[in-house]
């Protein structure tokens, strides 16, 4: 099972819940450790909540196992200099727990700015406590069914093709090793950023970076 937030080191432990829905200790553990990694603030201990073959997964990557999604979570820190959460709400307390998430984030170098709005869910084993996967779905989907869903509407809505491009153009600017080959974007991304982005081997060198 989760150990407890505090022995974690979990920050947020203010978990805002939609009308009706409510987390037991388990789910608002590993609720709040996955809003600290999304705020850039990772950890050993958090990531041990996750499993070995678990998966992180949004619009650039597809993180299988701990050798891929470790590295995108610590490589928040060396992509952004403020990631600034706007708003979060649990909107479901199933398997997968379901969360809106509205994040700020400013690269690096460029100062350039981008709010991201995603739904989040959170897949996870119950007997063990540990998360399986994470999925980061940018505007509530994944590239994988963002044309086979789309409603008609949208393909028509020439803002929506505005919000689609920027949200594809921001990230490849943000993670430029992505732009050389943007055509297997997630596959590339899963498997350059462990090779420019280093893991902490212990607690102690976690702790320097202050990460504990």
């Amino acid at each position: 099972m989760a150990s407890a937030a505090s022995d974690l080191g979990i920050e947020n432990t203010n978990i805002k819940t939609a009308s009706g829905v409510s987390l037991d200790e388990q789910q608002k553990t590993l609720v709040g450790s996955v809003l600290d990694l999304f705020a850039g603030r990772p950890s050993l201990k958090k990531l041990s909540l996750w499993d070995d073959d678990g998966v992180f997964e949004d619009n650039i990557t597809i993180a299988t196992g701990r050798k891929q999604f470790e590295p995108q979570w610590y490589g928040l820190q060396t992509a952004f200099s403020e990631i600034e959460r706007l708003h979060h709400e649990v909107v479901s307390a199933g398997n997968p727990i379901g969360m809106d998430l509205k994040t700020r984030y400013v690269t690096k170098g460029v100062s350039k700015e981008q709010t991201i709005e995603s739904r989040i869910n959170i897949f996870y084993d119950k007997d063990t406590g540990k998360i399986t996967k994470v999925q980061d779905k940018w505007g509530g989907q994944l590239p994988d069914s963002s044309f086979k869903n789309v409603s008609v509407e949208q393909l028509f809505n020439p803002w929506w093709w505005v919000h689609y491009a920027e949200g594809w153009a921001w990230w490849l600017w943000s993670f430029t090793w992505d732009t050389w080959w943007w055509q297997a974007m997630r596959n590339l991304n899963s498997v350059s950023v462990p090779k420019m982005v280093s893991v902490p081997k212990n607690d102690e060198e976690d702790a320097k970076r202050g990460n504990q």
